[in-house]
């Protein structure tokens, strides 16, 4: 019985101090637990000054961690520190090699990298931009953003180092099987960048009848845009409005409208509309939308009219370079 009594005596101090000791972690585990957490949500609300430090300090802790790796290398993207953000994409490289979301980020921020400096210097990053973006896209054959990335490298690079419209429309094809929107807005890319306009326009058109968005015909208003047909430009953003009914839409058309001198009555009431409903959401300021209407007023040569909106606009914007310039050009009417 003494025997049996002390052995369970000597059971239960150990096991007394087991608990003790599990009590004495808890707060470390549940502190570090609380400051991954909070700075999880500072990121995802795109806090990343509060977030940047907080990882940092974990990662010190645990360097082996590749989800706050990951983290403080899309940070370091979001600050366009890139020789930072490759140290981190490298790492999460060499940890999990056949990660294509892995390959993609660090292709991506080589890439980046290269856009940063010299065109003579950004010659020696092509093969490794190459190399992990064709990786990432042979490890995921649903990566879309991948292939994305693939048809503008190759659609911008110069022949004489690897640019290929070929290859391009290649990765084109790849995104039409993953996404026919994608696909047919690839393509319209490809021909737009190429000198095609008519290509262009045909493609983003299928782009709309498949999916629709306002990406959509935002890519095919602007072609329109760049090509000088307003009036077409007008047309597509319109349809546009009455399909998404999105505000920044009624800016767009104002734009177009005073830029262009057309349709001016058009321009007003949709600028009119914007200012109604704006919100900070909408993307452009209100000045923006003043001088709009004060350009559209000019073009109507109602002076007084334009005068009252660019001084509104200035009034919001003291440094309003464009508004100042036009002030000008409307005090001379």
């Amino acid at each position: 019985m003494v025997v049996f009594s002390a052995i369970f005596n000597l059971k239960s101090q150990i096991l007394n101090k087991n608990i003790l000791f599990l009590l004495l972690l808890f707060p470390f585990f549940g502190n570090t637990q609380t400051a991954y957490q909070q700075a999880e949500e500072y990121f995802k609300a795109e806090n990343f000054n509060k977030a940047k430090p907080i990882f940092e300090s974990l990662f010190k802790k645990n360097p082996s961690d590749i989800k706050i790796c990951e983290y403080l290398g899309d940070i370091a993207s979001y600050e366009k520190d890139w020789d930072t953000a490759l140290t981190y994409y490298n790492n999460l490289v060499k940890i999990e090699e056949t990660n294509a979301n892995y390959h993609f980020k660090y292709g991506g921020a080589l890439g980046m990298k290269a856009l940063s400096i010299s065109r003579l210097r950004a010659v020696a990053y092509i093969g490794d931009i190459k190399y992990h973006l064709e990786r990432a896209a042979a490890l995921d054959a649903k990566h879309i953003e991948v292939r994305w990335a693939l048809v503008e490298f190759y659609i911008q690079l110069p022949g004489i180092i690897g640019g290929s419209e070929d290859k391009a429309i290649a990765y084109a094809d790849e995104l039409g099987v993953i996404s026919k929107v994608d696909g047919y807005l690839a393509k319209g890319y490809i021909a737009e960048y190429s000198g095609r306009p008519k290509d262009a326009e045909r493609f983003y058109k299928k782009a709309i009848e498949v999916g629709g968005s306002p990406h959509t015909y935002d890519k095919l208003s602007k072609l329109y845009e760049k090509n000088n047909q307003p009036k077409e430009a007008i047309a597509t953003t319109s349809e546009s409005l009455k399909k998404h009914k999105r505000n920044q839409l009624n800016y767009q058309i104002g734009k177009i409208a005073a830029q262009y001198n057309l349709e001016p009555e058009y321009g007003i009431e949709c600028l009119s509309q914007y200012l109604a409903n704006y919100s900070v959401k909408d993307g452009v300021p209100k000045d923006w939308a003043y001088f709009r209407l004060a350009q559209i007023y000019k073009n109507l040569g109602k002076k007084e009219i334009a005068l009252t909106w660019i001084n509104k606009a200035l009034a919001d914007r003291y440094d309003f370079d464009e508004a100042r310039k036009e002030k000008s050009l409307i005090l001379a009417l």
